[in-house]
């Protein structure tokens, strides 16, 4: 695998990675409008997440003034979709086909 891929599998394994794309689905925010979500978390934990995220690709930071835009690259999530699930939607639809066709005989 290469290693664009495994620091997308890394970022996406922890839950909290998983919270902060799923917040950013809605559309971009500010680094303080994130961290506000995580009140669990300091600042500096939120920004860890966040730098593990940028350095995956998957989240894209740009700046306005002394504010942090972040916004969601889905590109690499895409990219592990094609890689990984897509080659096995195939082989699944056919079973489910066949279990169907078979439920539908009794």
């Amino acid at each position: 695998m290469d290693d664009s891929l495994e620091a997308v599998w890394k970022a996406l394994s922890d839950a909290t990675r998983r919270e902060i794309l799923d917040l950013l689905r809605t559309g971009p925010k500010t680094t303080s409008e994130i961290v506000e979500q995580f009140s669990h978390l300091t600042r500096f934990g939120v920004m860890k997440h966040l730098d593990v995220l940028r350095t995956a690709g998957l989240v894209n930071t740009r700046a306005e003034g002394r504010r942090r835009i972040n916004s969601l690259n889905a590109v690499p999530i895409r990219q592990i979709y094609e890689r990984w699930v897509s080659k096995f939607e195939e082989q699944w639809a056919i079973q489910l086909i066949a279990l169907k066709d078979s439920l539908e005989k009794k």
